[in-house]
């Protein structure tokens, strides 16, 4: 496994690092590949409530897609697009620590994150007119589900560059912090999140992407909604309310 992507679990919170940053943390077909092997690894385990993306170095949470690998045909297909698709699939929250300016795909796979957490200073931008390239499908209905069609039109035909405050702005960004408070940030909302109900959580998750999507599908909703009534969980979390302690959710 290719050391510029790292993953780690500690409790029910997994890191998943993007770790090249002399390169700006960009995307070849080993790391994309990577990547997609470290999520099947998080979705297989029962013990990860919450996942962690972010970048190492000060500079660049991710800048895209490898251009030099693009421009050269080496990165097969879809597995940019399979990549992001994989993480916005993911059952648990995601959060996206961006560690420094983001750019091209990154950007995607930022917004593929449920929650993302970005440092004062920084900038965002998707050149992809800028250099001749329509963006991908899937990518630009990411866009458009996420912030909108004026939004995607601002950030994808224009080419626009937003700074920190513009990203916190348009809700792009759901938090922004000095660089200093980015790892106690990060930390403190994936341990809340991580210690919340976990079928609660995933079914909501599940239900808020469908509808996003206008794909709601009303009987599996329904059956998500029953499962967490019937759960000991619920039971736990009626109980600590009434006992005025924290509950202790196993996710059953």
């Amino acid at each position: 496994m290719t050391d510029t992507i790292l993953y780690s679990r500690t409790g029910h919170i997994g890191r998943l690092i993007l770790n090249n940053p002399e390169r700006h943390n960009s995307l070849g077909q080993e790391q994309l590949e990577a990547i997609q092997a470290r999520l099947t690894e998080v979705a297989a385990d029962d013990q990860v409530r919450v996942l962690v993306v972010t970048g190492a170095g000060e500079k660049t949470f991710c800048a895209g897609a490898s251009l030099a690998q693009l421009g050269a045909g080496q990165i097969s297909g879809d597995c940019f697009q399979n990549t992001t698709g994989q993480l916005a699939g993911l059952a648990i929250p995601t959060i996206c620590a961006l560690n420094g300016n983001v750019f091209g795909g990154g950007v995607e796979l930022a917004l593929s994150c449920d929650f993302r957490i970005g440092l004062e200073g920084s900038r965002m931008r998707v050149p992809a007119a800028a250099i001749g390239l329509c963006y991908p499908l899937s990518g630009i209905n990411r866009f458009v589900e996420s912030l909108g069609v004026s939004l995607a039109k601002r950030i994808l035909v224009a080419s626009e560059e937003f700074d920190a405050d513009a990203m916190l702005e348009i809700g792009f960004l759901d938090h922004l912090v000095l660089p200093a408070q980015l790892e106690d940030t990060t930390a403190e909302l994936a341990q809340h999140i991580a210690g919340l109900a976990p079928l609660a959580v995933r079914a909501m998750k599940k239900i808020l992407q469908q509808t996003a999507s206008g794909e709601l599908d009303m009987d599996e909703a329904r059956s998500w909604s029953q499962v967490c009534a019937e759960s000991e969980d619920l039971q736990e979390g009626f109980a600590a309310q009434r006992e005025k302690r924290k509950p202790q959710f196993k996710g059953r």
